[in-house]
């Protein structure tokens, strides 16, 4: 993931995704050493300074930029396989996210948003003081562990069936829906929850 200075054409700050999971030293990140966790899509709140990105691995890491550079803020295990689409919702830090699993997702990550206003040197060496103190309870790995957070669960879960190429919130004769492309040539309309 990078962040580009547009005007002078060239990259400002790169995470890698792959990188990001060292960091923590889960078991996962070691079957990620040659395959590393390709970004398939990002969405911007609408606050402009924090960024969702779905990644292959099937997680959900979101990011706050800080001036030339940015942090992680939150990483959740989201679907089954691959994340194909995230979306920020106009509501403060609402989240769909459509998998490979045929799965469509709404997270409300509002309350994990905004808790590191650190900056991100003391962050970064904050996790790295975090990591080595060890995800294991009682000799046994503690599979929660391995999300940072692991109260972060879905508002909404529905069963697409497809694999998710592209979703979108609309409101549709007064309510609102989630609309979703697969590889059919139909688009299907979901009722979201009203915030």
């Amino acid at each position: 993931v990078m962040l580009w200075n547009l005007q002078k054409a060239r990259p400002l700050w790169t995470r890698n995704l792959q990188e990001c999971d060292r960091e923590e030293e889960s078991p996962q990140s070691a079957g990620q050493f040659f395959n590393p966790p390709l970004a398939h899509s990002l969405s911007v709140a609408s606050c402009g300074n924090v960024f969702a990105c779905g990644a292959q691995d099937g997680k959900v890491r979101i990011f706050r930029v800080t001036g030339v550079r940015f942090e992680r803020e939150l990483e959740f295990q989201a679907h089954s396989l691959g994340v194909s689409q995230v979306l920020f919702m106009p509501e403060a830090y609402w989240l769909l996210s459509g998998g490979n699993d045929g799965k469509v997702l709404l997270w409300d990550v509002s309350s994990n948003i905004g808790k590191q206003q650190k900056s991100p040197a003391k962050s970064l060496h904050k996790r790295k003081a975090q990591a080595g103190a060890s995800s294991r309870k009682d000799g046994k790995l503690n599979k929660v562990a391995s999300n940072e957070h692991p109260g972060v669960v879905p508002k909404l879960s529905i069963e697409h069936g497809e694999k998710v190429n592209w979703l979108t919130c609309a409101e549709i004769k007064g309510s609102r829906r989630v609309l979703v492309a697969d590889q059919t040539s139909s688009i299907s309309a979901y009722p979201l929850p009203e915030p």
